[in-house]
């Protein structure tokens, strides 16, 4: 079930165009990654889809119906720059934005002592904002945004200033979440946190969507037809083996161990080439080497940028 939905959403300040009929269609329960370069449209995106601004064109959808302004309270937003309350006490402030959000003031206190014992940051109850340092703020500001339990979050670059053990916490929670029902929409330039939590991705550059789909699909959809074969065997009997259909692209030995890694024509499919190694040699592994989502991205954006150029 589709939980939220963008559609031809196109937005422009001056003279610059932020986005061009741009579309997205998030599954219920999901974790949706939005992705593109600085300056592609993402976090105009989703400042129009928190109502914070408009767009010039275009519908959103939550559930079915027309995005309203009574749908922000099943909204959470955690922005990249983050708007806490410096000379604000952390604990109230939490409390207060809780409040702001619907839940009462008991309601709003037992989740705040819940979530600061569960990051072990009760300590930091009656301290002021300003006394905290960034990453401290940011979770603070991750607790914030999910307070109210919305059915909808939203995190800009939720990762970025946190050493890797709190990004490994705060990506253990986004997957908590998730598991308990709620749809996340997050943009990172972090794709090995893309590989890691989405299920789907939206890649926008100059204002337009390039890429949209499942994140395996993509992967197999870009595949460069490459394989990897560790084998028992001499390197110089493999060339020989090998016509003009495949093409080795690196190989390693290790005693009578040989791992090469092999391309093959459009023609011939994995198969042939496994049966034709088989013949041959006593096979110890053989697997297809899918690209990453950082090559993904890099490859597609270079190519936008060459179009434009």
């Amino acid at each position: 079930m589709i939980l939220f939905e963008a559609k031809n959403v196109s937005k422009k300040f001056s003279n610059h165009l932020a986005l061009n009929r741009v579309n997205i269609s998030v599954p219920g329960q999901s974790i949706y990654g939005l992705l593109g370069p600085n300056g592609a449209g993402k976090t105009t995106l989703l400042r129009i889809i928190n109502q914070i601004t408009a767009p010039d064109s275009g519908e959103l959808f939550l559930n079915g119906r027309k995005l309203s302004s009574k749908d922000i309270a099943n909204i959470g937003y955690m922005p990249e720059e983050r708007g806490l309350y410096k000379k604000m006490k952390v604990s109230e402030q939490a409390i207060y934005l809780g409040r702001l959000k619907g839940l009462s003031n008991n309601d709003a206190v037992k989740r705040v002592k819940h979530w600061f014992e569960k990051f072990e940051i009760t300590d930091w109850w009656n301290k002021k904002v300003e006394e905290l340092s960034k990453g401290m703020q940011q979770k603070v500001q991750f607790i914030i945004t999910i307070l109210h339990e919305p059915v909808l979050l939203i995190f800009d670059e939720p990762f970025s200033g946190f050493d890797p053990v709190n990004t490994e916490v705060l990506k253990n929670e986004v997957l908590e979440l998730r598991k308990r029902g709620a749809t996340i929409i997050f943009s990172t330039h972090n794709m090995s946190s893309v590989e890691e939590l989405c299920d789907h991705i939206t890649l926008i550059d100059n204002a337009e969507s390039i890429l949209t789909g499942n994140v395996a699909d993509i992967k197999h959809k870009f595949k460069p037809g490459i394989y990897e074969v560790t084998l028992k065997g001499d390197s110089a009997e493999i060339e020989r083996v090998l016509n003009n259909d495949y093409k080795i692209i690196s190989m390693k030995k290790n005693g009578g161990i040989c791992t090469a890694r092999i391309k093959i024509d459009k023609t011939v499919s994995n198969n042939d080439l496994l049966k034709l190694l088989m013949s041959n040699f006593h096979i110890i592994s053989f697997s297809e080497l899918l690209p990453g989502m950082n090559d993904i991205f890099i490859d597609l954006v270079s190519k936008q940028k060459k179009k434009t150029a």
